[in-house]
């Protein structure tokens, strides 16, 4: 259970949503708290409350990921502070609908950015720590990493790096006591769905809270899972998009999402 409740976490994306919830559920189990965003006044409402709340301590960075640089900047930033991180929530993401050939190139290359390579650089950044500690690694990845996902392409595929590349750290976390976790959430009701709007959901929507109670049951495992699905229509889903033929798959996601 201990490892489960980092002595201090770091949350992205934690100015709403899923994000937001990682943020209560770890202050309520004790965990000091960095929250990093861009959006500094909606992080500071928040740490006010879950210091008030629960009396632990919540610090606010106000970064964009996306850019160079962006987790050495942040670990100096860490350093100055003199804050220790052996827990890490890389929940800072967002998706895009509509088919390659008509999408922005710089949005699609931002996005990419954000999804892949500031949580690996993240990832790597802050795993020696963690590990050290037999802290929480918890990465956000998606029902859409689970298919190819037509109209969803390039934001499904940078889903699919970041479970394989959990489930893979997961593996090589073996024996040091820290948990590592790749989370796929369906269709929830978060500020994502008013970016790519509400066709691009489906199933029925989650709220923040349960995917992230569906986390910490996770993380507090004996099992150890690498990765969990939240909801079960999600999980039958993505049972189904494994057993059926590849092609089969594709066609029915295509029109599904479309």
């Amino acid at each position: 259970m201990a490892s489960t409740i980092p002595r201090t976490t770091l949350i992205t994306g934690a100015s709403s949503g899923i994000g937001a919830e990682f943020a209560a559920q770890f202050a309520r189990r004790g965990s000091d708290l960095v929250l990093v965003a861009r959006r500094e006044d909606r992080m500071r409402e928040l740490a006010d409350r879950l210091i008030r709340n629960h009396g632990i301590r919540a610090d606010v960075i106000a970064l964009d990921l996306g850019q160079d640089g962006a987790a050495a900047l942040l670990r100096e930033r860490l350093d100055g502070a003199g804050l220790r991180i052996d827990g890490l929530v890389n929940n800072a993401g967002f998706g895009m609908h509509g088919a390659v050939v008509g999408s922005d190139p710089e949005v699609l290359e931002r996005m990419l950015r954000l999804n892949i390579n500031a949580l690996v650089a993240l990832t790597r950044e802050f795993l020696p720590a963690i590990l050290a500690a037999g802290g929480t690694l918890v990465n956000l990845a998606s029902v859409a990493a689970h298919q190819p996902l037509p109209t969803m392409a390039a934001y499904g595929a940078s889903k699919s790096f970041v479970l394989n590349f959990t489930e893979a750290l997961a593996y090589e976390a073996r024996g040091t006591g820290a948990r590592v976790l790749a989370v796929s959430p369906g269709p929830t009701r978060t500020e994502f769905f008013d970016v790519v709007g509400d066709g691009a959901a489906v199933g029925g929507f989650q709220t923040a809270e349960q995917v992230v109670t569906r986390a910490m049951r996770a993380l507090d495992a004996r099992s150890r899972p690498a990765s969990v699905v939240s909801g079960w229509r999600n999980v039958a889903m993505t049972t189904a998009s494994r057993l059926l033929p590849r092609r089969a798959a594709l066609a029915i996601a295509g029109r599904v999402v479309r």
